[in-house]
């Protein structure tokens, strides 16, 4: 299953990531997690969030330009190598992956990993053949409110 992430371009200045922050703030928006890569003059804001339908209409009507992208998150053992194995599957079937970036709550042995795939369906099919774990967006909601799926 794969989940809808925001995607923001920020100029790279003091005080452009409390903007988009404030806008979700103000429409009672949970982010859920977020990653922000930066170049000399931009940043990349990617957004998780509990209600994206109403992040990208509060956005657009703050007059920021929003991408809508599907990830994938998924469940990784937390535990040394728990990563190399899932990109061991990912190698082996040559399924390339765009980005990544960490989902800071999990179970205790268990650590969420989001990934941007050039393939997300062939990533899922190949995924679940192994027996990993595609986490949803409620399962991410209930995650950050420390409960277990």
């Amino acid at each position: 299953m794969k989940i809808k992430q925001l995607s923001l371009f920020l100029e790279n200045q003091a005080g452009k990531l409390y903007y988009p922050c404030k806008v979700l703030a103000d429409a009672g928006i949970d982010i859920l997690t977020l990653s922000l890569a930066d170049t000399q003059q931009f940043g990349i804001l990617r957004l998780i969030v509990d209600d994206w339908e109403k992040a990208r209409t509060v956005f657009e009507k703050a007059g920021s330009v929003v991408k809508v992208t599907e990830v994938v998150a998924v469940e990784v053992e937390n535990r040394p190598g728990g990563l190399a194995g899932i990109l061991e599957i990912l190698e082996e079937s040559r399924i390339n992956i765009e980005y990544m970036y960490a989902f800071t709550f999990g179970r205790q042995d268990r650590a969420i990993m989001i990934f941007r795939f050039e393939d997300s369906d062939g990533a899922i099919r190949v995924l679940n053949t192994k027996g990993v774990r595609i986490v949803s967006q409620t399962d991410l909601k209930h995650h950050q409110n420390g409960r277990e799926c």
